[in-house]
């Protein structure tokens, strides 16, 4: 459906545009908004009146071409797309419409056709005696397709905005009309007004930067605006945005070549049952802003556990004053939970056998407005106090001071365990993994590890792009024990630079 939209705009690909959100009340998070979504369908009066077009061949002014810089500098590219848009308006068509907008949940039980007969029934009733005056759209009817399944609640949204909900349908109703006097309820004398009050129906666009010359500055300018398009960040934080749109990467880095299992404290979580093997690794990525954690099982026979950290490849340039490398900011400070702190200890399934320290590690030496500076995750480091069969898992972060920053705002978040199951064996293959001599793992080896997923959580706790603003980083995070499952929160913020 989107992008049928799209065509009309002249707007390639399927990425949701604005008109499309707001016309559907979708949250502008296309992914979400996918998620949540079954079928949409449309129906209603269209009444065009008369089309404006520009003359093409476009030129670009002089000035307009010398805003584009020819390197990646995300200020300058943030300025032009504040300052002259994406796009150029090239037509307009002008009138009158009054449309039914259908969007069906997932957890509507509604057939296709069951949907499509109750639009049918809305039309006939909203525009009654003009049946042969409605639309007549290629697709009406469009299934939205869904990245994931997730429940949301059933509501009707009617003409005067007010919800109502209903159990039994599990579908959003919304009317919207352009042109016309809106005070006006018979269908007949709304389409007479239209003639009276005219309004924009729809718009044609033309992308810049096709007007501009192939070179860096195009590509920088391209990059830019399909990254604004895509995830539509607000305009003032459009830079900070388009500073964070760098490579990621996890570390450490899986070493294929290593046949050697490390000797590792371990943790017993029943009297028969097998050993969790912990790597005590200090994981640390120096001047590279943080974006996430996971936890991972390694080795040959998948029993060792280790925590992983996304970082950004490159220093952004918005950080290069206050953290280059010819910056002093003092060494980095490693940070965890205190051992004698038994408050935070949860046992994963029984008080006699393995525990796991669940205190939040945070800096707590900067608070919201200190002038002297942030400080955020560089590095990471799992532990084991070892109590007998009571051990003690926990976890440390390494920090690192940024110079002349602040926090603006901190969230925590994570992935409940009961989303992350599917995740389990794609982020152990495609992490640490490793394989035996012979490439595959022994039986007795694949036992153990079926034994032990069931104990890790092992989803990437990650803030890209799709995280609006879109420039989080980690500075903090905890262990946690539920229904004998330990996964990671991770505690996410936005700096003042």
């Amino acid at each position: 459906m989107s992008e049928i939209f799209n065509k009309k705009l002249c707007v390639g690909g399927n990425i949701p545009s604005g008109i499309f959100n707001a016309m559907f009340s979708f949250s502008g998070s296309w992914q979400l908004d996918a998620s949540m979504t079954k079928y949409l369908a449309l129906d209603g009066l269209y009444v065009p009146l008369y089309s404006l077009h520009l003359k093409t061949p476009f030129i670009l002014r002089e000035e307009v071409v010398k805003a584009v810089p020819s390197t990646w500098d995300p200020a300058a590219l943030a300025s032009f797309i504040e300052k002259y848009g994406t796009h150029i308006i090239w037509s307009v068509e002008v009138g009158g419409k009054d449309i039914v907008y259908v969007k069906q949940h997932h957890s509507s039980s509604l057939s296709k056709s069951e949907v499509e007969s109750q639009l049918r029934k809305l039309t006939m009733a909203r525009f009654k005696g003009m049946e042969t005056d409605l639309m007549d759209l290629e697709k009406k009817f469009q299934e939205f397709e869904p990245l994931r399944t997730q429940k949301n609640r059933p509501q009707v949204v009617h003409a005067d905005g007010s919800p109502s909900l209903t159990g039994k349908e599990d579908i959003t109703v919304i009317y919207r009309r352009r042109g016309g006097d809106d005070l006006v309820q018979d269908p007949v004398e709304w389409k007479k007004s239209v003639y009276r009050n005219p309004d924009i129906l729809s718009m044609s666009f033309y992308p810049m930067v096709f007007l501009f010359d192939s070179g860096p500055a195009k590509e920088n300018l391209k990059r830019a605006i399909e990254a604004y398009m895509i995830y539509k960040p607000p305009l003032e934080e459009l830079q900070y945005f388009l500073e964070f749109q760098l490579p990621r990467a996890w570390a450490p880095v899986a070493n294929p070549l290593a046949r050697k299992e490390p000797v590792c404290p371990s943790l017993q979580f029943s009297l028969m049952g097998p050993k969790l093997y912990i790597s005590t690794d200090q994981i640390s990525v120096g001047r590279k802003p943080v974006t996430g954690l996971r936890l991972c099982l390694e080795g040959s026979k998948m029993n060792r556990l280790a925590v992983h950290v996304q970082h950004l490849t490159v220093l952004p340039k918005i950080l290069q004053p206050y953290w280059d490398a010819y910056v002093a900011i003092g060494a980095p400070k490693w940070h965890g939970p205190e051992e004698q702190d038994s408050r935070w200890f949860e046992p994963v399934l029984w008080k006699n056998f393995a525990h796991v320290s669940t205190a939040p590690v945070e800096f707590n030496e900067t608070w919201f407005g200190d002038a002297s500076g942030a400080y955020i995750v560089t590095g990471a480091q799992l532990g084991v106090w070892d109590f007998g069969m009571k051990s003690v898992l926990h976890l440390k972060l390494l920090y690192s001071k940024v110079p002349g920053c602040t926090i603006r705002r901190s969230v925590w978040d994570h992935t409940p365990t009961s989303l992350s199951q599917g995740k389990k064996a794609s982020i152990s293959s495609t992490g640490s993994a490793q394989t035996s001599e012979s490439g595959t793992s022994t039986s007795s080896g694949t036992q153990t590890s079926q034994k032990l997923s069931k104990f890790i959580d092992t989803t990437e706790l990650v803030r890209g792009p799709h995280d609006l603003p879109g420039h989080w980083l980690v500075t903090g995070a905890k262990l946690c024990v539920e229904k004998g499952n330990i996964f990671l929160r991770v505690k996410y913020s936005l700096l003042n630079y």
